[in-house]
């Protein structure tokens, strides 16, 4: 595993919302550079940037026309190999989003590829024999896209009908129009990708968080050819660039780092089921005390034990693609929810905003193919005493999205001038999480609140320290039998004790003890 992700804590960075220096209502790299302060005093280590390519943003920039250029909205090349440089100058990292399974419908690949005579591009796509034969319907296929142009034939896509599939090859092949693994096309479309991300390391890049990463090839029951597509893509990379980062969306650890990635997140599709954690009608770190996490531990403890050694598993926060955590959890809540993100396995990731409680606005016009997601993207909140929160000085109609008009909407500088606030709280959790080697990426973990909903109590363990995790979100005091006796260094609330064998929890409380 690459030695700068252990001890990691990453900031997920949306460009658009994030800070906007040239006044034209839209973040920019210029706007993140002048941020970085901002994030390294919160103890953050690294960055991950949402898509920054060039990109006619039918969806938010996971639709590239042009890998090898920034989006001129968020600057040049330059001004992105400058703010790399700015990172590491600040003792970070940054990595860069990826979207490798499909382009925009005006990628020059794609233009050159709906032409009727045969060329170099005609197999980079996913397409039928005829216009009436369909894609969907066949593994890892959204739907079609037809009658588009001169081509005798449909395109498969993704996700939104903007997104063309990029051609990896079918694991089953059932039609004629579908390719096998190892076609020419199929190896074409494998070795640009290789090209995408050498370019953007040798600029200056960390790595890449890839979007659908386990999605590339089609009909890959068992992904097993997927698995070996990572393998040989990332294999190829890190022999020149040992020191890249490499996150997947995936979302199944056992496969996602056996195809050679460093991490892999659990997030809200699949059999993870984070969603139980922070988000949902009965989410586990609420008062109410009617959530669960034994499906979620039942899933988790398997990735662990499958991924021990070889690789992070990654829990945010939230991302672009969630609700908030602020629409299901009030302020005490959500720091307790932070006191579990600092103290597990892996690699932290913070949505931008979710330091300070930002809300999600339910009620916001789609932008850029948001539709429910565009509530979480809003301007990130600086300082109620500025124009637009400090987002941007554009007038209040050219800005990328509306702000929280709520009078009581948070902000940093507020914030951080309060020592009881939750960025405070989070910045605290970080430094702790630097402290104790225990608490880091590969500090042993055992749940020891098997048997129960409530309280969550476990231990982590490294080397020369054994830490107590007990974490009550429940309006009402808890207990769990247990064999030990330590020291409180740090809580959230009041803080737990020792009465006999049994650890009695305060409500809504937070207690790392270390053990003796």
């Amino acid at each position: 595993m690459v030695q700068w992700l252990k001890n990691a804590v990453f900031y997920e960075i949306y460009p658009q919302s994030f800070c906007d220096s040239n006044g034209d209502g839209i973040g920019d790299f210029n706007g993140i550079s002048e941020k970085l302060d901002y994030i390294k005093d919160l103890g953050f280590t690294a960055i991950w940037m949402n898509p920054c390519f060039q990109s006619p943003f039918y969806d938010a920039g996971y639709d590239v026309e042009d890998y090898y250029t920034a989006a001129p909205r968020y600057g040049t090349n330059e001004d992105l190999k400058r703010l790399f440089e700015k990172v590491h100058e600040n003792g970070m990292h940054l990595i860069l989003d990826l979207v490798p399974g499909h382009t925009s419908i005006k990628h020059p690949w794609f233009i050159e590829s709906m032409k009727a005579q045969k060329n170099e591009f005609s197999d980079r796509y996913i397409w039928t024999n005829h216009i009436g034969a369909d894609c969907s319907g066949y593994p890892g296929i959204a739907g079609s896209l037809r009658g588009i142009s001169a081509r005798n034939g449909s395109c498969a896509v993704n996700y939104y009908s903007s997104q063309p599939a990029l051609n990896y090859g079918f694991a089953k092949i059932t039609e004629p129009w579908q390719l096998p693994v190892d076609s020419e096309a199929a190896v074409a479309t494998r070795g640009e990708l290789v090209k995408i991300m050498k370019f953007w390391l040798r600029m200056g890049c960390d790595g890449f968080r890839v979007d659908m990463a386990g999605s590339l090839i089609k009909a890959d029951e068992d992904q097993k050819e997927t698995v070996k597509l990572w393998q040989t893509v990332l294999g190829e990379v890190k022999k020149d660039f040992p020191d890249a980062a490499f996150v997947s969306e995936w979302g199944e650890p056992d496969k996602s780092l056996l195809g050679g990635f460093d991490m892999d997140f659990l997030l809200h599709f699949g059999p993870s089921h984070y969603m139980d954690l922070f988000r949902g009608e009965h989410p586990y770190f609420s008062q109410k005390g009617e959530g669960s996490l034994k499906e979620f531990f039942s899933y988790y403890m398997g990735c662990l034990e499958k991924t021990q050694g070889k690789g992070l598993i990654c829990l945010p926060s939230g991302n672009h693609d969630m609700v908030r955590m602020a629409e299901t959890l009030c302020d005490t809540e959500r720091k307790l929810a932070f006191a579990f993100m600092m103290t597990m396995p892996g690699v932290p990731f913070v949505y931008y905003g979710d330091e300070i409680g930002m809300r999600y606005l339910g009620d916001l016009e789609s932008v850029e193919g948001g539709y429910g997601r565009t509530g979480s993207r809003t301007p990130m909140q600086w300082s109620a005493d500025e124009v637009n929160c400090g987002f941007s000085a554009a007038a209040a109609d050219k800005l990328y999205l509306a702000l929280d008009p709520s009078d009581d909407r948070p902000t940093a500088a507020a914030q951080l001038s309060d020592d009881d606030s939750l960025l405070n709280e989070v910045k605290r959790l970080i430094s702790i999480r630097k402290q104790h080697a225990a608490l880091q990426e590969s500090g042993a973990f055992e749940l020891i609140s098997k048997d129960t909903d409530y309280p969550l109590v476990y231990c982590r363990q490294s080397d020369d320290e054994k830490i107590l995790v007990a974490i009550n979100p429940t309006g009402k005091k808890e207990r769990v039998s247990l064999n030990a006796a330590g020291e409180v260094f740090y809580s959230i609330g009041n803080a737990a004790k020792m009465s006999g064998t049994d650890l009695l929890i305060p409500p809504c409380s937070a207690t790392f003890m270390k053990l003796f």
